[in-house]
């Protein structure tokens, strides 16, 4: 079970928009991410280039908590606000929702639930 204490460290790095440095930092070396009902992508590494690149599309980028998040046991759940202003021009807003499994202080599993019309922007 994840402490408190690096939740609140994950939570932070996130709303510093270093997303990429999160990943490396709190994800077991074969974690998987899945969006909605997408194929997982699996392994770290895939992880951390994959949040590199979109990272590279962004101009700029707001990431919050929306608080509560909930702890229990092994599973979190975090919603997140995210404002993409994108090297593009398009503009993004999106709320989703992270349903995550650690292992001890590591996530090892984490799906990401949201409309993927937001994506669309302005």
């Amino acid at each position: 079970m994840p402490k408190v204490e690096t939740i609140e460290r994950f939570i932070a790095m996130v709303e510093s928009n270093e997303h990429d440095k999160a990943i490396e930092k709190f994800y077991t070396i074969d974690a998987s991410m899945q969006e909605n009902q997408s194929e997982p992508r699996i392994g770290r590494d895939l992880l951390v280039t994959n949040e590199k690149n979109t990272l590279l599309k962004v101009k700029s980028l707001v990431s919050k908590c929306v608080r509560p998040y909930f702890i229990n046991g092994d599973s979190v759940v975090i919603q997140w606000f995210f404002r993409f202003e994108w090297k593009d021009g398009r503009v993004s807003e999106i709320e989703e929702i992270a349903y995550q499994n650690w292992e001890n202080e590591l996530i090892k599993k984490e799906k990401f639930f949201y409309d993927p019309k937001q994506f669309t922007g302005s």
